[in-house]
């Protein structure tokens, strides 16, 4: 009877741990693109930045001018308190700053018209589709320098609006690696820059 008990309880005991592991590794792999586990815009583009492979990755810098935020080689937290440099450098329009409480920004290095991307979080979630709008036709009305970017993407990731402009290539691969990376990913825009 102790023989066939000891066999119960350490079955039991085996089929409990192989139970529990399972459920720790699908918990882990469910959270990998669980939009509510983005907890920052620089952790949203610093997450699709690190997906690149060394040789795919252009020359970058990100954040803003600050000593403390500006980044060589990868995406940087941009200030959100300078709404002219949210304006000038992403294109973020400066009246809808109050709206937002967290920027990152990642930009070609030779050339903001090759590539500039900004992420931001928006503090209430039913502003998103006009601060879209708002990018949009802030981006689209600009009098371009130095070459005109070939298109604009905006991307809604959760709580986070991802905005980037730039050559029709380096757009639409990192537009496939921020849609890789976050499954909830939506598009908002999509259009050529005339």
């Amino acid at each position: 009877m102790k023989r066939i008990l000891a066999i119960f309880l350490t079955s039991l005991l085996t089929l409990t741990l192989a139970a529990c592991g399972g459920n720790e590794n699908s918990a882990d792999s469910d959270s990998s693109n669980d939009q509510s586990s983005v907890k920052s815009s620089l952790e949203l583009l610093t997450t699709v930045w690190s997906s690149y492979e060394d040789d795919a990755k252009f020359p970058a810098a990100g954040g803003d001018m600050s000593e403390e935020n500006m980044t060589m080689d990868a995406p940087g937290k941009f200030g959100i308190d300078d709404t002219a440099a949210l304006d000038t450098t992403l294109g973020f329009p400066a009246a809808s700053a109050e709206k937002i409480d967290d920027a990152a920004s990642l930009v070609h290095m030779m050339n903001a018209n090759t590539f500039t991307c900004g992420a931001f979080h928006v503090k209430n979630a039913g502003d998103i589709a006009d601060i879209s709008t708002a990018i949009r036709d802030n981006i689209m009305q600009r009098q371009w320098m130095c070459g005109f970017p070939d298109k604009l993407v905006i991307v809604q990731v959760d709580d986070y609006i991802i905005s980037f402009f730039g050559e029709k290539e380096i757009v639409d691969t990192f537009k496939t690696k921020l849609n890789a990376a976050y499954t909830s990913a939506e598009t908002i825009c999509d259009d050529p820059i005339a």
